[in-house]
Parts: C-alpha cells; sequence; structure tokens
C-alpha cells in the first residue's frame, strides 16, 4: 500500500509538471513568427547534421576506393560548406529563441505583477513578502532555461535521435542493434537518477525561498534587531539556514552529476560492442570501411542526445518548481472581485449602513457577529473597544477590503458586493497608522492620492494638516527626495505626509485608523482643526485608542467581541457609566 502511495504522489507530480510545461509552451504560440524561424533552422541544421556521417561513408566507399581525387575534393568542399551552414544555422535558432524566452518572460512577470495587484490582503497577510519578491524576480528568471532550451535542446535534440535510429536500422540493423545494447541498463539508471534529482532540487528550491524571505524580514526589521542587541541571534539564524540551501545545493548538484557517469559508461560499453561487430563484419558487404566509420559517427550522433537530454532534464526539474510557483500565485482567485452585473457607484453622499453583518477572516473564528447599525451622510463615528474586538474590521469591511460572509454592507443604498471595486474606492480616504511613504519626492507622494492634484492642491492639503510649514523647512521643499519608507523623517512627519496624501483626495469617506498615534499633542491639535475644516460635510471612521481625540465626535461605537455594544456621543456614554466610561476614566 505504501508504495502504491508513493508511486500515485510521483505519477501526480509527473503530472503536474506536465502540465506546467504545456502552460509555458502555449506562451510561445503567441510568437508564430519566430517559431516558424526557429523550426526552420532547426529542420535544416538536423538535415545537415544527418547528412555529414553519409558523405563521409560515400567518400571512403567510393571515392577512394576509386581514387578518384577530383571527386573527393569536391565532396570535402561540400562538407565545408555544410558544416558552415550548420554553424551558421545553429546561431541564427539560438539568437531567434533569445528573443522569443526573453519577450514571454516580460509578459509572464508583468502578467504576475498584474494579478498580485488584484489579490486581497488575505493573500499577503498570509504570505512574507520577501517569498513573493523571490516568485516574481527568481521564479521568472528561471524560467528562462526551461522555455529556450525545450526548443533549442530538446526539439532538435529528439529529432536528431530519432532520424539517426532509423538510419541506422535501415543501413545496418545489427550495427545498429550493437551501438543500443546498453539502453535498458542506461533507461534503469536515469530513471533511479531523475527521481532523485526531482525530490532534492524540490527540497533546495524551498529551503532558497526560505532564505530569500528571512533576509528580506531582516533588512525590514534591522531597527528592531539593533534595539534589542539580537544581531548574533540573527546571524545564527542566517547561518543555519544559508548552510541548509548550500547542503541541499550540494545534494542536488552531486546526484545531478551522476547523469554523465552513466551516460558515458553506457556509452562506452555500447561503443565496445560497435567496434566488435564491425570488426566481425568489416569487408563484408554487409559492413564496408566506409559504412563502419559512418556509424561511429552516427554512435556519437546517438549518445550526445541523450547526455543533452540528460541535462536538460536535470535544469527543468530544477527550474520546473519555480514555474509551478509562479502559477500557483496565477491561480489564486482575487477573494474580492467585480460580480458580472456589477455598477460604478455614483458620487455617494456618505451613507453607511450595515445590515446583520457577520465575518470571519479564517472561516473559523467569527470577528463580527450580527452588526447593524446605520450611518448619516456626514457624521463622524468612533470606534473604541479593546484590541481585536473588530473595530479595524469594520472599517476594512466599508472599503470592501474582504467581502462579508453574512449580511449587507451599504453604501447610500448601493450594496459594496455589486459595485466595481475602483468605483468604490475611488470615493474612500484611508489612513492607517502604519504609513507607507513610496521612493520619490514629497510632492510625488501627496500626489498619490490623486494623481491629476495641481500643486496648488497638493500645498493646500499639506497646509490643512500643518505639514506645509516643515516640508518648506527641507532642503528641497516639496521636490525633497525621499527613500524607501520616508527613511530620515520623524514618525510624526511621515504620518502629516501620509495625511495631506489622503487629503488631496478629496474622499466622500474617511477612515482613520489610529491616524494620530505618532504626532505629539501640541501637534494634534492643529491637525484636528485641519481634519474638522476638509471634512466638514463628509462621512468618517474614526478609529483611536486615545479616547481624547474622539470626544467630539458625533457618535462613539463601543465594539467589543464582536458587537457594537454601546452607541452615544461623549456625553451620553459618560452618564450611562458603562464600557465606555471604564475606558474613559481609565485612561484620564
Amino acid at each position: 500500500m505504501a508504495i502504491n502511495a508513493v508511486k500515485q504522489d510521483e505519477n501526480t507530480k509527473m503530472t503536474k509538471k506536465s502540465e506546467t510545461l504545456k502552460r509555458l509552451l502555449k506562451y510561445l504560440l503567441n510568437y508564430k513568427g519566430y517559431i516558424v524561424g526557429v523550426l526552420f533552422t532547426m529542420g535544416l541544421s538536423i538535415a545537415i547534421t544527418l547528412v555529414n556521417p553519409l558523405i563521409i561513408e560515400r567518400a571512403i566507399n567510393v571515392h577512394v576506393a576509386e581514387k578518384n581525387t577530383d571527386s573527393l575534393i569536391s565532396i570535402s568542399i561540400l562538407a565545408i560548406i555544410l558544416s558552415i551552414c550548420l554553424v551558421f544555422l545553429v546561431k541564427l535558432r539560438m539568437y531567434l529563441m533569445a528573443l522569443m524566452s526573453n519577450d514571454v518572460l516580460v509578459k509572464i512577470r508583468l502578467q504576475l505583477y498584474e494579478h498580485l495587484q488584484t489579490l486581497g490582503l488575505k493573500f499577503f497577510d498570509s504570505r512574507p513578502a520577501g517569498k513573493i519578491i523571490a516568485r516574481v524576480m527568481g521564479d521568472v528568471d528561471s524560467l528562462k532555461g526551461v522555455l529556450s532550451d525545450t526548443v533549442t535542446t530538446l526539439f532538435p535534440q529528439m529529432a536528431t535521435l530519432i532520424a539517426v535510429l532509423v538510419i541506422m536500422f535501415v543501413k545496418n540493423p545489427i550495427l545498429a542493434a550493437a551501438c543500443l545494447i546498453t539502453f535498458p541498463l542506461l533507461t534503469f539508471g536515469l530513471l533511479y537518477i531523475q527521481t532523485r534529482c526531482r525530490v532534492l532540487w524540490h527540497v533546495h528550491r524551498k529551503k532558497s525561498s526560505n532564505l530569500t524571505g528571512f533576509i528580506h524580514e531582516d533588512i525590514a526589521g534591522i531597527r528592531v534587531i539593533q534595539s534589542f542587541a539580537a544581531e548574533n541571534e540573527t546571524m545564527d539564524t542566517m547561518d543555519r539556514m544559508n548552510m541548509e540551501n548550500h547542503d541541499t545545493f550540494r545534494d542536488a548538484v552531486r546526484t545531478n552529476d551522476a547523469f554523465g557517469p552513466v551516460i558515458e559508461f553506457c556509452s562506452g560499453i555500447a561503443t565496445i560492442c560497435l567496434y566488435y561487430a564491425g570488426v566481425k563484419l568489416v569487408g563484408t558487404d554487409a559492413a564496408p570501411v566506409g559504412t563502419l566509420l559512418a556509424f561511429v559517427t552516427y554512435s556519437s550522433m546517438v549518445w550526445n542526445p541523450i547526455m543533452q537530454l540528460g541535462s536538460l532534464y536535470n535544469q527543468f526539474v530544477r527550474n520546473i518548481a519555480g514555474a509551478e510557483r509562479i502559477f500557483e500565485i496565477l491561480d489564486t482567485k482575487p477573494e474580492v472581485v467585480d460580480s458580472k452585473d456589477a455598477e460604478t457607484l455614483p458620487d455617494v453622499k456618505g451613507e453607511v449602513e450595515f445590515k446583520d453583518v457577520s465575518f470571519s477572516y479564517d472561516n473559523v473564528k467569527g470577528v463580527l457577529e450580527n452588526v447593524s447599525f446605520k450611518v448619516r451622510p456626514g457624521e463622524t463615528i468612533a470606534l473604541v473597544g479593546p484590541t481585536g474586538a473588530g473595530k479595524s474590521t469594520i472599517a476594512n469591511l466599508v472599503c470592501r477590503f474582504y467581502d462579508v460572509q453574512k449580511g449587507q454592507v451599504l453604501i447610500d443604498g448601493h450594496d459594496v458586493s455589486k459595485v466595481t471595486v475602483e468605483s468604490l474606492r475611488a470615493q474612500m480616504g484611508v489612513m492607517t497608522q502604519d504609513n507607507f511613504l513610496f521612493t520619490g519626492t514629497i510632492k510625488e507622494n501627496i500626489r498619490y492620492g490623486r494623481l491629476d492634484a495641481t500643486d496648488e492642491e497638493i500645498e493646500a492639503a499639506a497646509k490643512a494638516v500643518h505639514a506645509h510649514d516643515f516640508i518648506m523647512k527641507m532642503k528641497d521643499g516639496y521636490n525633497t527626495e525621499l527613500s524607501e519608507r520616508g527613511a530620515g523623517l520623524s514618525a510624526g512627519e511621515k504620518q502629516l505626509i501620509a495625511f495631506a496624501r489622503t487629503m488631496v483626495s478629496a474622499p466622500r469617506i474617511l477612515i482613520l485608523d489610529e491616524a494620530t498615534s505618532s504626532i505629539d499633542t501640541k501637534t494634534e491639535i492643529l491637525v484636528q482643526e485641519g481634519i474638522s475644516a476638509l471634512l466638514k460635510g463628509r462621512t468618517s471612521f474614526v478609529i483611536a485608542h486615545r479616547l481624547s481625540t474622539i470626544r467630539n465626535a458625533d457618535r462613539i461605537f463601543v465594539v467589543n467581541h464582536g458587537r457594537i455594544t454601546e452607541s452615544g456621543n461623549h456625553d451620553e456614554l459618560m452618564k450611562k457609566k458603562g464600557e465606555y466610561y471604564s475606558l474613559y476614566t481609565a485612561q484620564i
């Protein structure tokens, strides 16, 4: 039973790899002109390769035997011309294939990147960024050899091998059988090695991906590492993972290197058998000297393709795992997609309603349970409660970063699941505690909120959130170049720039998730004044742990255990002396 299970697993893996290769080759079908050129040059190359031994046979059996010098010189010149043509055709074929494979890689990488943009936050929450980068860059690059070698090596070598075998058996079945006498031994050896190689290369690719993910995470978290003086611990982890990557690569290469010796051994035995049979037959009508020499050439033309195919198979096993991971992402269905009858959401006033909404991130543990509320246009709603209560989840569902399992989320009466995602989020403004700034100028980062924003609108947004003054103190003002994540700016300055970016988008509905947590109290007062001016008449959801910042909210929702347990303004909730009262007095 165990053996059958292993065999079934191996068959499944081979079927999967075969399907992956078919999907890769489909990309090549978009380049029919290139393919025709490659096949044409390949056919001519194979023809010349097969003709050369026949020229040698005729030269010896006819022209040498008849001592016809003129004919011998003529046929030699023909052989030289054909050899030059062969070199040119091979170079042309490789050039065409390089152009085609590079175009395919560009297309696959772009398709992969575009698909990543459509995937929901759940996909990225469950995968380290380093591993995703490894797939977009490293795994796509690894496909180049699979694509180009499949056409430039696999097809011509297979065609050459078949053609040579046909010619050999037609000309002399006895010498042909002698040349192939070790094929059963070769088949057994290669099957064993390829099975081992497939497993070892799969393990190595996994270790390599883990190493890439660790390095990315380590660099991203370098401040934390240095803050806790954990350099030695991370070095130990790095050393262990690096050695695992090294050891798995070494084991895979060692096994791979066995291909050559096995083929060389079988080739040597077959050559001895060929010579033995040739000696027995040479000089007879069954095997003239020229024919024997032609068979020696054909013998090398049999074993060289086998050597090439063995090397290609090893590379295929090594790199096809990357293709499988790429198609794994491409086959991942976006969790949030437009329905077939989705409509464009018109300009909204900002009414938001939850109707018996239930939600779970993992379909096991509920985060929200039958939540219902209605927010009037222009109303400011504060969401408070303990960590993990569901505050950010409510905000995520308003923006439709996730789809609800039960109930409805309505904006101006429109079910968000029945409008296009683009038209919905175009009217949303989201600012979180972890604000990401891109490499580029401050102006470009603010304009990211609305790409057609004018310089005057960018400056007005910055002034409204009191970012203008500190920006103008910088060397190049709004044209100051920022490095990745805004390194060099304080946490408060980064948040103010991110706030200006959100403001310039002029959202109808605004979500502030701990948006002022990194701003000092004095600046926070100024920012709150800017918020009041810019968001007048706009619906807003404010998530804050510092309850002093949301005292002026129109309503406060206390969220706990996936439900809204209290609702009212600050004064009303303080009079109730319930959960909000306990939270507020505890902070005061």
